[in-house]
């Protein structure tokens, strides 16, 4: 899943943690699969505690516009989406570089999650939303279609062809349906300066 670029670029880590079953995994390769479709050399795969349901799942992605040797779990990501609110006692959550930023699938703000207003920090209801929209509890496509708007990191198409390969008729239109929705939840290109400063 690799391909040649001329533009030399800094390398962006994400990690997404969630629960065993919540599809975090899936989401990370969806979001490797939209970088491939947008040219960039990409990087997928998770990382397991306990092998149950609802046991804590780190997933991770990198994705730069040059080849990268790092095979390591993120330590300090980028960016971290936080599929499941109950995790954010977790240490490893803090991580996140000063300059990056999380977002946090949950029904409640910022100051109810203890977060100040100003923080580096977006929350959406995915789960609702998906509801609402997929009737399942699915967050994914919600929390990828905010974080594409709040990064830049890649473009909106390349998302949405991304889910055209997992996804077809009715169920592939629902998601990009859901996708639209969370996109509309966050403010554009609030964390787009971090990358663009990242490729300069």
């Amino acid at each position: 899943m690799l391909l040649k670029m001329n533009v030399v670029t800094a390398l962006t880590e994400i990690r997404i943690d969630g629960r065993g079953g919540q599809g975090n995994v899936i989401a990370a390769y969806i979001l490797a699969e939209a970088g491939f479709e947008a040219g960039r050399h990409v990087q997928a795969f998770p990382s397991f505690g306990p092998e149950r349901r609802g046991a804590p799942v780190a997933a991770y992605v990198r994705i730069s516009d040059r080849p990268f040797k790092r095979r390591c779990q993120i330590l300090e990501p980028n960016y971290v989406i936080i599929q499941d609110p109950s995790l954010l006692h977790l240490p490893r959550i803090v991580g996140v570089r000063p300059e990056g930023g999380t977002l946090i699938n949950s029904p409640k703000d910022l100051e109810e999650l203890g977060f100040a207003p100003q923080s580096r920090t977006a929350v959406i209801p995915a789960t609702a939303l998906a509801v609402e929209i997929l009737g399942l509890p699915i967050p994914n496509s919600a929390l990828l279609g905010a974080f594409l708007m709040l990064t830049d990191l890649l473009p909106m198409d390349a998302l949405e062809k991304a889910l055209a390969r997992r996804f077809e008729g009715e169920t592939l239109q629902r998601n990009l349906q859901l996708m639209a929705a969370a996109a509309k939840r966050v403010t554009p290109g609030l964390w787009k300066e971090a990358v663009h400063a990242a490729r300069n």
